[in-house]
């Protein structure tokens, strides 16, 4: 037998989709040419790639929102990233889209953040000069310093899905979107933030900083009043908005895109705009975050000042000791920052953090 038979029949299969799936066969490719896998797609390959990183390992020791939490059930960036491939693989599935490609920018799109959550990135913000943002190291990560860096060598459609994914505040379903961006790639987006509401939600329960009961009532009449319900309702309005993305019954002469129906779209935004307000912002005012934002701030002046401390896979690349040191620190799970910094500088994880360093 013809081991290439195996990927040019799942690429044969492609062909089925709708004519508005990225397809491997007009996917425009990875920079370095390769040899073809006998038994995967292209899309299916750069998938297995992320799934195999350092970078996604240390996912399951990231905090989501509440930093270090002492709780087994709280999200952490590799539940979320599981999520967030599941609910895309579900719109993609039923809008006979790429799943392939959809899960290959799921799984790698939050490689990139740092430890300790949005606080996390707040503070590395502030202290790199041309500022910081976890959806461009996580296509550095994939690009750059995965592989020993040599990077992944993904194709340019995963790429592009992984670093646009990021959402601006308000209302991200605007005119934000990238007028090339994959139909996979916007599903990615849309499905980030289904995924981190209703978790983000769940956990500020379990963390007894919210009652379901506190969401606007305009919320809980639109997308429900349950966990499950929201996200069924939330995944459900995006397929049936964006059904014209399967070409069936489509009688618009335009490149359709990955839509909400207005009073699901509002709801999200204004439950989006709720949990900043009542969650995120005021998560940053902890004593924890406080403690994160000294531990990530003395660790950022330390390795900038003593690069030759910093693991020797982040000098391949001879990069400068400032961007050495970015990569170095955004790529720690929580605990290992407050490892690192403990060891450097004792007592300064303070008494909230003590025993779990």
């Amino acid at each position: 037998m013809d081991r290439n038979m195996v990927r040019l029949r799942l690429e044969k299969a492609e062909l089925s989709f709708s004519p508005y799936a990225m397809i491997t066969t007009r996917s425009k490719g990875r920079e370095v040419n390769e040899e073809p896998c006998p038994l995967r797609t292209g899309f299916q390959r750069d998938r297995d790639r992320i799934v195999h990183t350092k970078a996604f390992r240390r996912l399951k020791h990231k905090t989501q929102v509440f930093i270090a939490p002492m709780g087994d059930h709280f999200t952490t960036r590799l539940t979320h990233t599981l999520e967030v491939t599941q609910i895309a693989r579900t719109i993609a599935r039923s809008l006979n889209l790429n799943e392939d490609l959809e899960e290959a920018i799921s799984l790698g799109h939050d490689l990139g953040h740092t430890p300790f959550g949005h606080v996390g990135e707040e503070i590395m913000g502030t202290l790199v000069p041309h500022g910081f943002r976890h959806n461009h190291q996580s296509l550095r990560i994939v690009e750059r310093l995965e592989n020993h860096g040599k990077g992944l060598n993904l194709n340019w459609e995963v790429r592009q899905g992984i670093v646009n994914h990021s959402k601006p505040r308000g209302d991200f379903l605007g005119e934000n979107v990238p007028a090339d961006l994959t139909l996979e790639a916007q599903i990615c987006r849309v499905s980030d933030a289904v995924a981190y509401l209703n978790h983000d939600i769940a956990d500020a329960i379990r963390a007894g900083v919210l009652y379901e009961d506190d969401l606007p009532l305009n919320v809980q009449q639109a997308l429900g009043k349950r966990h499950s319900e929201r996200i069924n309702n939330m995944v459900c309005d995006i397929v049936e908005s964006s059904w014209a993305c399967t070409e069936e019954n489509n009688e618009v002469n335009t490149i359709p895109s990955i839509m909400m129906s207005h009073p699901v779209r509002q709801a999200l935004n204004e439950l989006r705009g709720f949990l900043f307000e009542n969650v995120y912002l005021p998560e940053g005012e902890k004593e924890e975050s406080k403690i994160a934002r000294d531990v990530l701030t003395f660790l950022h002046t330390h390795f900038s000042k003593y690069p030759e401390e910093i693991p020797e896979e982040y000098w391949v690349r001879q990069d400068s000791p400032q961007q050495m040191a970015v990569d170095y620190i955004s790529g720690m799970t929580d605990q290992y920052a407050l490892r690192a910094a403990e060891r450097l500088s004792p007592g300064i994880s303070g008494k909230v953090f003590a025993g779990r360093v």
